[in-house]
């Protein structure tokens, strides 16, 4: 009779121990997960939500079909759509809301009423096919009478939109909770500690580590004298509620740290919980994370956690690589996260557990949006919706950090932010006073005769619109002293040993002639008496003078900022470039003198604005077909689908450029967990577009690391021929075989 009340019994999951003596209870995991996942929405008022959400999310393991399975019989079961039918049964539209991430908690939010690469949630609410759901579980667990309506402050103009990102939120909660519940069994099971209990910093910790950098900060030059004011000035204002911010400084004007520094002050100060850096360009996550743990001292390696896209998750790999490959999961967890907007706001409209389950991380947060004005136009307003919610409804204050402030602001753009209040010490006069260049146009210019600008000046920085342009340039430079090279097609590693040559030959006054693309004007700290700028936006030029005069050590006359029409038709920059370009033409004939004003900078993004029309802010209608969806079409997996940030799919490949990236490889074969090693190999990283990546495969020139454990998650170049210690990585001709193999 023992063995026969112990069989009945209903279970999560399941161990190869057959008397079931630590297997986990059915009602355990919903209540933890139900705990859990309360306790990470409450910092929005969604925790009712959220646990009941954790109730009902597995109540379709309350059958016959699903026990035999994690008995060990070869039985395919739903076990998700049970919940989501209950909650939209007793729960109305508050559960329809619930019904999407219960149904999804496993495959992803499908599609309210369309039917995408996931079966519509309307179709599965019919419940057909499914398991009969036996009577046991109301003996276990004990749900609500009734739920309270969101506790949200309501845009009536996007109120679908705010309760499907309510969706996604409670979604995260749901997926983590049930992620770390089912991780915490079993290593519970292996008698081994969760690797989630890593203690980290406090923020209090943090901004003492800080303060103890900046006293070494001297103010012995005027623009370090405003850089400490600007310093001062911004976090004399951590004080203010929570909310909306910009942050309006010159380039050069100190605003890394200085944000660094408010984020702390504001978040100790108001309760919040972590910071969170987001950064334009995959590139420079590392430089930046780099600058915080130096500046944090001991404290920054536990503490500062970066997050990108630089490994893709590939969804053809085995279940156990899937389980081994934790990169993609993290939950964001630290107090300092470094990420790139491609991170941020593609997770902010993803549909997949692997994404979405570090969003509830997000309420509570500093989000220093750094660039702001690099954000892509088609889907501009999306993004400024997802600004707007995250501090209306999620106790999060989003700082718009940047030296060209878009105009993103009511009345000038629809949808637009509302009460942002500038943290910057009267920005117009730091402008003012910060000004260390003059820009002046040349015109068109024949690659001959811009070889020759740059050959007749000894200290020179030339930036273009595209890489191979840069090639061309730089060949023609052959035998100049001091020619150097950057560009995308070299690991980051390999770039910060240029610059660090760049930096050395400027420091002891010896020839210095680089050609980069814009890869340059993304923080990286040189100072060059001349830049010439291809043709570009406004906020490009005006990024690129800030690689020139840095320090403002040099007559304003001696600083110019020369841009040029490249006249040869194979530097053609693609038609919206030509747009960008168009518009600052524009606002320079309007300002000659003062191009890089702010009253310059909001004319030409209010023009651009004006020119796109409001439709191409929205290229794919993504607000509209919320709208339209209502509560029960939310298209979940259509917004995943179109909100993509870079169209064409770029592809890493690991470079094996240093005895550190060989060590790294090696460590993947033996490793237990791939998230450290991930991050370790993400400085030896080059992006390819996939028509390149899949020549380089079809060759046999770059090959799986530990292929059988992590799929093709990690693709390192073995042939070295095809790495130029100038140029970077090339693929014209990928098939030419080295006759040395890397091996590791």
């Amino acid at each position: 009779m023992e063995k026969e009340a112990r069989d009945t019994r209903f279970f999560a999951h399941s161990t190869p121990n057959a008397d079931r003596s630590d297997w986990q209870p059915l009602a355990e995991h919903l209540g933890a997960v139900a705990q859990l996942a309360g306790e990470k929405a409450a910092f929005f008022g969604g925790g009712e939500f959220a646990a009941l959400a954790g109730l009902l999310h597995d109540l379709g393991k309350y059958t016959d079909e699903f026990q035999r399975r994690i008995a060990g019989d070869a039985l395919r079961v739903d076990h998700a759509t049970r919940g989501a039918m209950l909650a939209v049964e007793r729960y109305g539209a508050l559960g329809q809301l619930l019904a999407y991430g219960i149904a999804g908690h496993h495959a992803g939010l499908a599609n309210g009423r369309e039917a995408g690469e996931r079966t519509a949630l309307a179709d599965r609410l019919n419940g057909a096919g499914l398991p009969r759901l036996l009577d046991a579980w109301h003996g276990e667990i004990v749900l609500p009478e009734r739920l309270q309506p969101p506790p949200l402050k309501t845009r009536p103009e996007r109120g679908f939109f705010q309760l499907a990102f309510l969706g996604r939120m409670l979604f995260s909660c749901l997926v983590d909770a049930d992620y770390l519940d089912t991780e915490a069994f079993y290593h519970r099971v292996k008698g081994q500690r969760s690797l989630r209990e890593q203690a980290r910093p406090s923020l209090a910790e943090l901004r003492a580590a800080l303060d103890r950098h900046l006293t070494g900060f001297k103010g012995d030059t005027p623009v370090n004298r405003l850089r400490g004011e600007i310093l001062a000035g911004v976090r004399n204002k951590a004080n203010e509620q929570p909310g909306l911010f910009s942050l309006t400084v010159p380039t050069g004007g100190g605003k890394t740290l200085a944000s660094l520094a408010f984020a702390l002050d504001h978040a100790l100060t108001h309760g919040l919980r972590r910071v969170i850096y987001v950064i334009p360009f995959t590139s420079i996550v590392e430089q930046n994370a780099t600058v915080f743990r130096h500046a944090l001292g001991t404290l920054g390696e536990e503490a500062v956690l970066e997050h990108h896209s630089a490994f893709v998750e590939d969804r053809r790999q085995s279940l156990e690589a899937k389980k081994k490959l934790n990169l993609a999961m993290e939950n964001w967890d630290a107090p300092i996260v470094v990420t790139t907007a491609v991170q941020f706001f593609e997770s902010l409209f993803a549909d997949r557990p692997a994404q979405c389950r570090k969003l509830h991380n997000i309420a509570g947060s500093v989000v220093i949006l750094d660039e702001a004005q690099t954000l892509p136009l088609k889907l501009l307003r999306p993004c400024v919706a997802a600004l707007d919610e995250l501090a209306l409804n999620y106790r999060c204050s989003p700082v718009l950090c940047t030296a060209t402030q878009p105009a993103l602001q009511s009345p000038n753009f629809i949808g637009g932010l509302q009460d942002v209040r500038e943290l910057a010490p009267e920005p117009q006069r730091l402008f003012r006073e910060l000004e260390r260049v003059r820009v002046r146009v040349l015109g068109p210019l024949e690659d001959a005769a811009l070889t020759a600008q740059i050959a007749r000046r000894e200290h020179v920085l030339c930036i273009v619109n595209n890489r191979r342009h840069a090639r061309a340039l730089y060949e023609s430079l052959a035998g100049l002293p001091g020619a150097r090279h950057l560009t995308t097609l070299m690991c980051a590693k390999h770039r910060s040993k240029v610059l660090a040559e760049v930096r050395q030959m400027l420091k002891q006054g010896e020839p210095c002639r680089l050609v980069a693309t814009s890869l340059i004007e993304a923080g990286v700290d040189v100072d060059f008496p001349v830049v010439l700028r291809a043709e570009a936006g406004l906020d490009s030029i005006a990024q690129a003078a800030g690689r020139c005069n840095r320090e403002g050590r040099r007559p304003l006359a001696e600083s110019e900022v020369l841009v040029f029409a490249a006249a040869n038709s194979d530097w053609a920059p693609p038609e919206e470039l030509k747009q960008f370009a168009q518009a600052a033409r524009e606002v320079m004939r309007l300002h000659p003198d003062d191009c890089l004003s702010m009253a310059a900078i909001e004319r030409y993004f209010r023009l651009l604005y004006w020119q796109k029309g409001a439709e191409e802010l929205d290229a794919n209608n993504l607000l509209g077909l919320i709208e339209r969806g209502r509560l029960d079409g939310l298209p979940y997996e259509t917004l995943a689908s179109k909100f993509r940030m870079i169209d064409s799919l770029q592809m890493p490949v690991i470079i094996p450029f240093d005895e550190e990236a060989i060590a790294a490889l090696r460590d993947l074969e033996f490793a237990d967990g791939c998230a450290t090693i991930a991050r370790r190999l993400q400085p030896y990283l080059v992006q390819m577009p996939r028509k390149g990546y899949q020549a380089l495969l079809d060759a046999g020139a770059i090959q799986a690391v530990a292929g059988a454990r992590y799929g093709e998650q990690f693709m390192a170049l073995v042939n070295p021929d095809l790495y130029h210690h100038q140029f970077g990585l090339h693929w014209d001709n990928p098939a030419f075989v080295s006759s040395e193999r890397l091996c590791w």
